[in-house]
């Protein structure tokens, strides 16, 4: 069994930083978190190693972009196979449009975040999706505001967080 990773103030000072600025150098890092720049490195590098850092990236405006659009896409099917699920899944990879998949409970099966310029490049990754795999019932919503858009987890809420 994997040794649980548990995660200090020293750690969560990096994530949260790190959740606000991914370009920060280790140096920057260091004195942001008050920390040594050796032990700064040190920690990151298990963090990295660990898997709770993924990776670091850059934030675009999708609007400036020119996708406005933001489609949830609810999918209901009535395939389970593999065979289906393996075909589903090199639709949606193939599609750069779908930023998000997820396999749900409930009455829906999968839930789909799709980002766009408009509802014409909506129709046109919705025949694209239906051509490539069968679909039993596909509903959609188009977001009319943005209100809350966050890519920093609650760290203050993590099981791995020490108590204060």
């Amino acid at each position: 069994m994997a040794e649980r990773l548990t995660l200090d103030e020293a750690d969560l000072r990096i994530l949260s930083a790190l959740q606000k600025d991914g370009t920060l150098s280790i140096a920057a890092l260091s004195e942001v978190i008050a920390l040594s720049h050796n032990s700064c490195w040190r920690r990151l590098k298990r963090l990295e190693a660990a898997g709770v850092i993924k990776g670091r990236v850059a934030l675009l405006d999708a609007a400036k972009l020119g996708l406005e659009l933001t489609a949830y896409v609810s999918i209901r099917t009535s395939e389970h196979s593999e065979e289906w699920l393996a075909s589903f899944k090199r639709a949606v990879v193939a599609l750069p449009e779908i930023v998000e998949l997820y396999r749900m409970t409930g009455d829906v099966d999968y839930l789909m975040k799709i980002r766009i310029a408009n509802i014409e490049a909506y129709d046109r990754v919705y025949k694209k999706l239906i051509g490539m795999v069968r679909l039993t019932d596909v509903s959609s919503a188009f977001a009319m505001e943005e209100m809350k858009n966050t890519t920093e987890l609650p760290l203050s809420t993590s099981p791995l967080t020490p108590v204060r």
